[in-house]
């Protein structure tokens, strides 16, 4: 018998316009569109053509018309400063209003492009609707990027204005911004008119007069800017994602698409109505704090958490838990790595017992792959649903997912369950073929993919089509690798480039991971593929001990050895491992593991842009030469 999943699901791949069409009604549009999906210029597909509306209208102006003044639409938690700020969709209309007001006051108008460079207060947010507001594109760089990334993407997005803040708060520590951005506009061939800087009490910085404003003061004189309605197919925003070129790729996102995909997922996914607390524990640096801190949950009428925190030391490994009892969270969405995190502290879930958590009904995890022993560990401590789900930057919403507002079926541990409505997901050999249930391939996405997804890179037309298409025709590549089960579940793996060659067998490092994660000692790893001369390459443990473990590494070494030959068998070649006090991982939680692979293997490297702690990568480059790799560092300026 079928579902509301299944019934939704073959409606959105048979047809997929009236699909989406009806999905769009639940958008105010001051234009109604001339045709739902455009194909005269594939691969450049739009949807939504000759519709008109605007993104913060949709995300706040209509509540507030509609009877949700009152309502709280964003609370901003910050333990690392002592501060809880409560906006009702009144208020965050006139601050918004106002905010739009200094950038129109500035001259940026329809069209125009602003940085923000901020960490996570209020204002980010405020920020980002201002410009929507305006009609602006907003270009979100994570707070205390280094000033020559920063340059490169002001010389991409050439920005009339750049909104950013004193400092950010890292646990203890304070990052002042304010040399960053000033060294970056000097790096930058492209100059800002002018920076809109907010002074947080952590750390003042010095204003450069003629150039820099004082936010709070510009704020206060300004008049309300009222809402500029935009083309569906116009940009909402640009937000830069990592290219193996080290050219940044500026992934685009449109209103029109954005507006109808992203409210449309509140509900059919996460199962919230309006009213009701969603939390995403991200970064608006993120392609996560975008879509689900920012624009989604306002989109659905839902009120928004924005924490300023870790999921530990702010101040232990309860954090979490507090901020869902105190503002009465019914879901959570956040990374894997921040419940490894948690148990690693809290292996017990100790913690959990302190909090009323009543009001807290479903755990979504994404950014990297969910290994079953996490997922059991989050089942265990909480008594909710965990639903592991899977998506990209470019993407902007979920691909692959337990649809818990459509129908909600059995999780198996390690698959993200099924491909959202919308998305025709086939997994492709090298020859472009669809290989057989249970085979290990390319994951890629048929064409043209749903509203909401990049129509292109920021003036790189040709660069999209080269990275994303060419390879397979026809289709979407995610650079993802993993299976279709015979039940049409998906199992993402590793990213392409993580799938190791060993002695002519083609391996996945997350079905290592898997193995090692189940350890009851270890609280994190990593696997990556080195360089053997015999076998092309072998395996590579990295191990994380949980808090308290007082056993040798050596034991624990030998015991995750023979548990990856009796689950995976002698093929896996899996000989060696190493414990390190922690990973190197970007501000987002991913695991560096093409820089671990490149430091074993002698190779030229360049510390990331996105790196959470730069310190981390010498230590893991001390364990490789222990286990005599990383003979050489090539580290790049």
């Amino acid at each position: 018998m079928s579902n509301p999943y299944d019934i939704a699901y073959a409606r959105s791949i048979e047809d997929p316009e009236g699909f989406w069409g009806e999905a769009a009604q639940a958008v105010r549009w001051t234009r109604k569109w001339s045709k739902v999906l455009d194909s005269s210029n594939a691969p450049f597909y739009r949807w939504f053509v000759g519709g008109e509306l605007n993104t913060c209208f949709n995300a706040i102006d209509r509540h507030v018309e509609e009877g949700r003044a009152g309502q709280l639409a964003l609370v901003y938690d910050s333990p690392v400063t002592g501060q809880v700020r409560k906006f009702t969709y009144r208020e965050l209309q006139d601050v918004v209003a106002r905010t739009a007001g200094v950038l129109a006051a500035h001259g940026v108008g329809k069209g125009d492009r602003v940085i923000l460079y901020m960490p996570m207060v209020p204002e980010a947010a405020i920020g980002m609707l201002a410009c929507a507001r305006l009609g602006a594109v907003h270009s979100v760089v994570f707070g205390g990027f280094a000033a020559n990334e920063l340059a490169v993407r002001i010389d991409d997005a050439k920005p009339k204005i750049i909104m950013s803040a004193s400092c950010g708060i890292e646990v203890n520590r304070v990052i002042p911004y304010k040399g960053l951005l000033d060294g970056a506009i000097d790096l930058a061939k492209h100059k800002p008119s002018a920076c809109i800087v907010l002074q947080r009490p952590q750390a003042k910085a010095e204003l450069r007069a003629g150039r820099d404003f004082d936010w709070a003061e510009e704020v206060a004189k300004a008049k309300p800017a009222a809402c500029v309605p935009v083309q569906a197919t116009d940009p909402l925003y640009i937000l830069y994602t990592s290219g193996t070129s080290g050219q940044p790729k500026g992934v685009v996102r449109d209103n029109g698409g954005h507006c109808v995909a992203l409210k449309w997922t509140m509900k059919a996914i996460y199962d919230m109505d309006p009213g009701e607390v969603y939390w995403a524990a991200s970064d608006v640096g993120w392609v996560v704090g975008h879509s689900y801190i920012v624009y989604a949950p306002l989109f659905h009428g839902c009120t928004s958490v924005l924490y300023e925190g870790k999921p530990v030391g702010t101040p232990d490994a309860g954090a979490y838990w507090r901020v869902i009892a105190e503002h009465g969270v019914k879901a959570l969405f956040t990374a894997p790595t921040a419940f490894r995190a948690i148990k690693r502290e809290d292996p017990n879930a100790d913690l959990v017992k302190k909090y009323d958590l009543s009001r807290f009904k479903i755990l979504f995890l994404a950014g990297e792959r969910t290994d079953p022993d996490t997922l059991a560990w989050a089942e265990k401590a909480l008594r909710k649903p965990v639903i592991d789900h899977w998506w990209q930057t470019e993407s902007g919403f979920p691909m692959a997912a337990n649809c818990m507002g459509l129908h909600r079926f059995p999780v198996k541990p390690g698959s993200p369950t099924k491909p959202v409505p919308g998305w025709k997901i086939d997994v492709l050999d090298n020859n472009r073929n669809i290989v057989k249930p249970g085979t290990i391939g390319s994951i890629c996405c048929k064409l043209p993919l749903p509203p909401g997804t990049l129509p292109t890179l920021w003036n790189a037309d040709e660069r999209y089509k080269e990275t994303y298409l060419a390879e397979f025709p026809g289709y979407y590549k995610t650079a993802d690798a993993g299976y279709k089960d015979e039940d049409g579940y998906i199992s993402i793996m590793a990213r392409t480039d993580d799938i190791i060659n060993v002695a002519g067998h083609r391996l996945s490092t997350g079905a290592m991971e898997e193995v090692l994660a189940s350890h009851a000692d270890v609280a994190e790893c990593a696997v990556i593929g080195v360089a053997d001369a015999l076998k092309g390459q072998v395996p590579l443990g990295f191990l994380v001990f949980k808090a308290g473990v007082k056993r040798g590494p050596e034991d624990v070494v030998r015991e995750v050895v023979q548990l990856v030959r009796d689950k995976i068998g002698p093929v896996a070649a899996f000989k060696s491992a190493t414990v390190v006090n922690r990973l190197p991982k970007t501000r987002s939680g991913k695991i560096l593991r093409g820089t671990m692979q490149k430091i074993a293997d002698g190779e030229s490297y360049k510390i990331p842009a996105t790196i959470d702690d730069p310190a981390i990568l010498d230590e893991i480059a001390s364990a490789l030469a222990k286990l005599g790799y990383a003979k050489e560092n090539k580290r790049q300026a």
